[in-house]
């Protein structure tokens, strides 16, 4: 079972930068391709990003492209979002997510299998 554990929300003003951190406790961390997810207040899961297993390749949702940028750091088991520009609409909860071993980084929320607590990210105008 992998837990995921994200950090780094608040609350911001627009045009802001953040930086969010997804902290792993699975060992295969380096195996695992992850996405992060967004919710905001009576809307549906959105796709943010997601990055591959080795980093190698990264993928965005219209809404992060140009602005937010995924990474990760395997050697510390985290994945990183930060986050540029931000604006109001931005405001959500954003949530970690990580793949079984082996599989691709996707855009598709119900396709990951873990899923972190989520951390709140407000912007305000």
């Amino acid at each position: 079972q992998v837990q995921l554990v994200e950090s780094g929300g608040g609350l911001v003003q627009a045009g802001d930068s953040l930086r969010l951190s997804c902290a792993a406790s699975d060992r295969t961390f380096g195996a695992n391709a992850m996405g992060w997810f967004r919710q905001g207040l009576g809307k549906e899961r959105e796709f943010v990003a997601a990055i591959s297993s080795r980093g190698s390749r990264t993928y965005y949702g219209e809404s992060a492209k140009g602005r937010f940028t995924i990474s990760r750091d395997n050697a510390k088991n985290t994945v990183y979002l930060q986050m540029s520009s931000l604006k109001p609409e931005d405001t959500a909860v954003y949530y970690c997510a990580a793949k079984r071993p082996g599989y691709r980084a996707t855009s598709n929320w119900d396709e990951y299998d873990y899923w972190g607590q989520g951390t709140q990210v407000t912007v305000s105008s």
